[in-house]
């Protein structure tokens, strides 16, 4: 929380829009958004900027990487003056990601004012043996006055910058989407939690109970309840698609509550209804079982099923896991490509005409059972098309993997069971159990 003595009052967010259950898998859809595609940061950061510039109230971002470059020093700087002209500031940036950049961070963005909260901080060695470490906050959310949201993959880092091979000359390929409508207060609110829960520490489980159990005004341990929950409360209620105005979408969040697997299944329960299309663009990929079913009961019922992954890997372990699952895949019709003039950092689907997701979440079992990830389920077929042809051409950029890297025999069996050994250690170290 901000110190007891800060100028500016803490904000309260007006009455939550009725948007989805708490407890629901399925993504629930509002009506009336306006959404937009944004190609990297080259589009994203510009955007962001100028929303920040007219913002009046408050402005919440949370993000996984807060770099030191030109590109994120002039969303710093935005951040800056919109808290010296007295807008309240929240940022929560993940421990590790951001571990490198958290002095000039707090030099830049702390004496204007800015709320600036480190989730899960990297202060110590030791903190790196905690199994909690292995949950980082890979969300990348901006929300300006409860009226513009951002919501994506897109780090603020420039596009050609590269943490482990440095500057590129081609801008990797990565999306973010623009809201304004029903959607943002949802949005608004994950935002929001992530901060209260990064400022409150590693305890604010303990504190929120302790505040439940104490003789506190219990309007009070509802404010802070109200702080921490990711998504706002809600009344389970159907309404149908038609019924909706455009545009359509929903915002869905995986976290380590109630949210376990809300991304995971939606992307299931769209793939298992398509009949047309299904194009995926991941730069991490190793679903699970479940989720590879799907894509093969999906061509095999005639649906073109499409992967888009990297060809230009960042990470040779990641590449690595992708390509022990070329096999099977291939086998069952799904077309791979990799792609190839630049790093694929996109985490984007299309699936038939008219539903199509932007976000964070990757589909490895970082992303799908550890990270705190956020995606917009977009259902409107202008959106889903300008998205499909984003797709097509990274295509047309790509190579297509007609055969797996290496043939069947013992080495691809031990590459494969090397990669599930790994994850399911890497898996038991976080505190998970049962099958991925």
């Amino acid at each position: 929380m901000p110190p007891a003595d800060h100028h500016r009052r803490y904000p309260t967010l007006p009455p939550a829009q009725v948007l989805r259950p708490a407890l629901a898998l399925r993504p629930v859809l509002s009506g009336g958004n306006r959404v937009r595609l944004l190609a990297g940061g080259d589009e994203l950061f510009p955007a962001m900027c100028a929303a920040i510039a007219q913002a009046r109230r408050q402005v919440w971002l949370a993000t996984y990487i807060f770099h030191d470059d030109d590109a994120a020093r002039c969303v710093a700087n935005a951040l800056a003056e919109a808290a010296r002209r007295g807008v309240w500031v929240g940022v929560v940036v993940d421990g590790f990601g951001s571990k490198a950049t958290l002095p000039s961070l707090r030099e830049r963005l702390v004496p204007a004012g800015v709320q600036l909260v480190v989730f899960r901080p990297v202060d110590r060695w030791w903190r790196l043996l905690q199994p909690g470490q292995l949950r980082r906050l890979h969300q990348k959310l901006c929300v300006v006055d409860g009226h513009d949201a951002y919501v994506g993959g897109i780090n603020l880092i420039d596009d050609r910058n590269d943490l482990n091979h440095g500057l590129c000359e081609a801008p990797r390929l990565d999306f973010a989407i623009e809201l304004q409508g029903p959607l943002v207060a949802s949005i608004e609110q994950s935002a929001r939690a992530m901060w209260s829960r990064a400022a409150l520490g590693a305890d604010w489980r303990d504190e929120l109970l302790t505040l439940a159990r104490s003789a506190e005004p219990v309007a009070r341990a509802r404010r802070m309840a109200s702080r921490l929950r990711i998504l706002p409360p809600s009344t389970p209620h159907t309404v149908a698609l038609a019924e909706l105005p455009p545009v359509r979408a929903a915002f869905l969040v995986r976290d380590n509550l109630r949210q376990r697997r809300a991304i995971e299944h939606a992307y299931i329960e769209a793939i298992s209804r398509a009949r047309r299309r299904v194009e995926i663009m991941c730069p991490y990929f190793y679903p699970g079982r479940p989720f590879r079913r799907a894509l093969q009961r999906a061509a095999a019922r005639g649906v073109q099923v499409r992967l888009l992954l990297q060809g230009k890997p960042d990470y040779r372990f990641a590449a690595l896991a992708a390509q022990v699952l070329y096999g099977e895949l291939l086998d069952a019709g799904v077309r791979v490509f990799e792609y190839m003039p630049a790093f694929l950092h996109a985490k984007v689907a299309v699936v038939d005409d008219d539903w199509a997701t932007v976000g964070s979440s990757n589909i490895d079992p970082l992303s799908l059972l550890l990270n705190l990830e956020a995606n917009v389920i977009v259902r409107d077929m202008h959106f889903t098309g300008e998205l499909a042809l984003r797709f097509e051409s990274a295509v047309l950029a790509s190579r297509e993997v007609l055969q797996p890297p290496v043939g069947p025999g013992w080495w691809s069996t031990l590459r494969r069971g090397f990669v599930a050994w790994t994850a399911y250690w890497f898996l038991r170290l976080a505190g998970m159990s049962g099958k991925y």
